[in-house]
């Protein structure tokens, strides 16, 4: 197991960024006198104060005192919060990114061209440390970078590094994926209930049904055509499901939420 030295500052300690700091610690690749969180929200603070994390009162103080920093706030809360940095940039300072849309380009700007600078998609499954990140490094990031960022991201799941072009494919496939996938568990529920299932019943077969396919999937080392055709019996239940959305196209809608969720990323970035 890889064990990260220095210390690592978190910029904006939400949700995504407890999951990641607590990841870290259940993994044992960092002690917690090694991260640092400032937040202004004083919930989020007292969260990282729960997992023994020591709390800065500004950005400025935080810059100050880690070798790499985490940014995890809002990207629409981009300038602001890193307007109290500026006067305390260093050159060459390692940056790991998981605002969605914020470009490498744009964030050297800010930082530096001397600024190693990572993005990451990470998703909501993070928080169960089932997550799925994309990582994409700047110019300037060597091996060692590369290998520090995914050691932070296999905390919580899987890691794979792409160049940034790719990352709007990303952000539609695993960072906006989950929400597919609930949406269709709650179509699911909805049929159930409506055909006279309990609802609670339902809700705990399509929720285990959900968790085994995808278990299976990955444990499986099988692609999903493959375990599709073993479930699938010729004029079965599952054959007639499988035709019905065949019929209604339902590669096509799945495609164009895909494209959907994609130009949205493009133009968050563009924005």
């Amino acid at each position: 197991m890889t064990t990260l030295s220095g210390h690592i500052g978190f910029l904006g300690f939400g949700h995504m960024g407890e999951a990641i700091a607590a990841g870290m610690l259940r993994q044992g690749i960092v002690t917690a006198e090694q991260l640092l969180a400032c937040d202004p929200d004083e919930a989020r603070i007292a969260a990282a104060e729960a997992l023994a994390i020591k709390a800065v009162s500004s950005g400025e103080e935080l810059i100050k005192n880690c070798d790499t920093l985490l940014l995890a706030v809002k990207p629409q809360m981009m300038e602001e919060a890193l307007a109290p940095l500026f006067c305390a940039l260093r050159p060459g300072l390692r940056v790991i990114s998981v605002m969605a849309g914020i470009s490498i380009a744009r964030l050297q700007q800010f930082f530096g061209t001397e600024a190693r600078i990572l993005r990451v998609m990470p998703n909501t499954p993070a928080l169960s440390g089932a997550g799925a990140a994309g990582l994409a490094p700047g110019d300037n990031c060597d091996e060692a970078d590369i290998a520090f960022a995914s050691a932070i991201f296999e905390s919580v799941g899987i890691v794979e590094v792409l160049p940034e072009s790719l990352l709007d494919g990303v952000t539609a496939l695993s960072g906006s994926g989950p929400a597919y996938f609930f949406y269709m568990t709650e179509c699911l529920i909805e049929a159930a209930v409506n055909r006279g299932v309990p609802e609670e019943v339902a809700a705990r077969l399509a929720a285990q049904t959900l968790f085994g396919a995808g278990k299976l999937l990955v444990e499986s080392g099988e692609g999903p055509d493959l375990l599709r055709e073993r479930v699938t019996s010729k004029g079965g239940t599952t054959f007639a499901a499988l035709e019905s959305m065949r019929e209604a196209d339902f590669a096509a809608v799945i495609h164009n939420a895909f494209e959907a969720a994609e130009k949205r990323s493009r133009e968050l970035g563009n924005s």
